[in-house]
């Protein structure tokens, strides 16, 4: 059950992406999230995350910008590691706060806390027309670097701080957004190294034939969401991600999920 509803998540968010402004992590997460503990999740994504933009890099990779993989990519490479390691520290605390309720103990972990405070945080900086319109100075890219790799390594939301700096560099539409994938997986491979410590001591738990087909379907949603409609926004389906995600933050916190 878990493959099939995972993968299917897979396929929506990646056609998603599309439209909610919402990169394929943030919105594919909380759904393995129901099924394996949080940081698992998180790097069960990440490695799906990965794949998808490998693809990405075959098709738009030679029209990066690489000086702007130097200027940003690498404070941003750097911080990962920080943020990953971050991730694997505090999904090694104990639960802060256990109580009773559904029929079953809930526990409230700091791990499950911070996540759920930076989903609802960035659902309300995705939809903050301020925040959308910023733009920073040049000088400014090694510190955007840094600020989302970290959180690129920690949670995986690293996209939405990366457009703000990226955003009035003046870069052509096909550079800007070819720039944009290998810098994410340029931060992917980076917390995968410490991901992958984690993981390879629970590879037991580790659901490969799930990773392997969440990976194809955000293939499929990928390409049939950009024959649908490329790069156009529906306002009714971004307000309805948002809900949800702000749903799956209040519930990491409560810690119902």
């Amino acid at each position: 059950m878990e493959l099939f509803v995972v993968c299917v998540a897979a396929l929506l968010a990646s056609g998603l992406t599309l439209f909610s402004g919402f990169g394929l992590g943030t919105l594919l997460m909380p759904v393995v999230a129901l099924f394996f503990p949080l940081d698992l999740a998180i790097a069960m994504t990440a490695m799906v995350h990965l794949a998808n933009n490998l693809f990405k890099i075959g098709l738009l990779g030679r029209k990066a910008d690489y000086s702007l993989l130097l200027k940003f990519g690498l404070p941003a490479v750097a911080a990962a590691f920080v943020g990953a390691a971050l991730l694997t520290f505090l999904g090694e605390l104990k639960p802060i706060y256990e109580y009773h309720a559904l029929g079953g103990n809930r526990q409230v972990s700091v791990l499950k806390l911070i996540i759920g405070v930076l989903i609802i945080s960035f659902v309300v900086l995705e939809r903050s027309p301020t925040f959308s319109k910023a733009a920073l100075d040049q000088k400014w890219l090694p510190l955007g670097g840094v600020i989302s790799g970290f959180f690129g390594g920690l949670s995986g939301h690293q996209g939405a701080f990366r457009s703000m700096f990226l955003s009035k560099v003046g870069l052509e539409e096909e550079t800007f957004v070819a720039t944009g994938v290998v810098l994410a997986v340029m931060v992917d491979l980076s917390r995968m190294v410490i991901y992958g410590v984690s993981v390879s001591a629970h590879s037991d738990a580790v659901e490969w034939p799930l990773v392997i087909g969440a990976s194809i379907s955000a293939f499929a949603g990928a390409y049939v969401g950009a024959q649908m409609l490329k790069k156009v926004t529906l306002q009714s389906v971004q307000l309805m991600v948002s809900a949800l995600l702000i749903v799956v933050g209040c519930g990491l916190i409560a810690g119902v999920l």
